[in-house]
């Protein structure tokens, strides 16, 4: 497997709208699989493609022992909110306060294309909507409630 290196803010890639999945095959099985590797190595609960530089719709997200491998997701159910800090791997040493939903619905498809839902609460809920975000150009700092770093 492989270890990527994560882009950091400022790259373009990362405020591309990433594209849609639409071959399913041994490829896209070892990015899926590297892209885990990479998350572990960099110490993270999620990871999206465009943070490696890969512009296509495919996020992995890892939350205590639940693990999600999420192809084309869309949100498609959200309720609550909760404002927590937030961070991310291609912003290193920033954190900052983001309003999210507190319970959401995922709809995506695994790598062999599968439709599945994928339902999240508290930490696994903002994983999957900041994960989300980066496959639309969007990067938690703009969502970010204040100016003010968090310590």
């Amino acid at each position: 497997m492989a270890v990527y290196e994560i882009l950091k803010m400022g790259d373009p890639v990362l405020r591309e709208k990433a594209k849609p999945v639409t071959r399913f095959n041994s490829n896209l099985g070892r990015l899926i699989d590297d892209m885990f590797d990479t998350m572990a190595a960099a110490r993270g609960v999620g990871l999206a493609a465009p943070q490696i530089g890969i512009g296509k719709r495919v996020c992995v997200v890892e939350v205590g022992k639940r693990r999600f491998e999420l192809v084309n997701p869309e949100i498609i159910e959200a309720e609550g909110e909760q404002c927590d800090a937030e961070g991310c791997l291609s912003i290193p040493d920033y954190t900052g306060s983001v309003k999210r939903f507190q319970r959401v619905r995922v709809k995506a498809q695994d790598r062999n294309g599968e439709t599945f839902i994928a339902e999240g609460t508290d930490l696994l809920a903002v994983a999957f909507q900041h994960e989300i975000d980066h496959l639309d150009g969007i990067l938690f700092v703009d969502r970010v409630e204040n100016d003010e770093p968090e310590e």
